[in-house]
């Protein structure tokens, strides 16, 4: 089957926090964008000659909505050449050539265990459309829990809509771990001792799904697997990088 290319146009630039940005894109030549809470797109952009070198992927930030528009949360990395070009050079009313939806990292279609999602940065994208997919559709799940890590309080991403969210769906609650913010009061230090302490005593039916860079994702799959007796099959996750 032939890969189909969209193109894009960039509807609305916002920063929400120091680096990062939101880009909502709009592709008129769909009615709706099809997509599973979860999934990526991956953008062409001229920035190199080879398709490994202009290839770059975005997890879809929003829930599926029945409609054309989609948001990606990007970070502007200081050794990515496809968020400096993003952050360089594209404007609102700019095209972005994309390919997707694309990826597995979805819930399962029935929900039947508790959903523990850990993330650093923007690598919370995906768990933002997962967990507006479960409020809007009211797919029945059990409890949520997103632990999501940065180094300070303007990186927390989405906080406000996150901290509403756990005032209105029954079972979801929310941890914010700072690395570099000494005067925080909440967690401080990194993802790993919040679910390390929270999941000690290893459970049949709980599953856990992270995001973000390979080495925290690497940390987290040793300390799930090897050193709390995690099954395998309870962990799922998605590389940034």
């Amino acid at each position: 089957m032939p890969t189909i290319w969209h193109n894009g146009i960039v509807r609305k630039i916002e920063t929400i926090a120091p680096d990062v940005r939101t880009f909502q894109v709009e592709v008129p030549e769909l009615q709706f964008f099809d997509f599973q809470a979860g999934q990526f797109v991956t953008m062409d952009l001229p920035i190199g000659e080879k398709r490994l070198q202009r290839w770059r992927s975005y997890s879809i930030a929003n829930a599926p909505n029945k409609s054309n528009r989609l948001e990606l949360c990007i970070v502007n990395s200081s050794e990515g050449l496809g968020s400096k070009y993003l952050f360089d050079e594209i404007q609102e009313g700019a095209i972005l050539k994309f390919k997707g939806p694309d990826g597995g990292f979805v819930l399962p279609e029935k929900i039947e265990k508790d959903l523990v999602f850990i993330c650093t940065g923007t690598g919370v994208a995906p768990f933002r459309s997962m967990i507006l997919d479960l409020k809007n559709s009211g797919k029945p799940h059990l409890n949520i829990h997103l632990i999501f890590g940065t180094r300070e309080e303007s990186g927390i991403l989405y906080r406000d809509e996150f901290e509403t969210l756990a005032r209105m769906i029954p079972g979801f609650r929310y941890d914010i771990v700072l690395s570099r913010q000494s005067d925080w009061a909440g967690w401080q230090g990194h993802v790993h001792q919040v679910y390390m302490e929270q999941y000690a005593v290893t459970r049949p039916d709980v599953d856990f799904y992270l995001c973000g860079w390979s080495s925290m994702i690497d940390e987290a799959v040793a300390n799930l697997l090897l050193k709390l007796g995690y099954e395998r099959g309870q962990v799922h996750y998605e590389l940034y990088g």
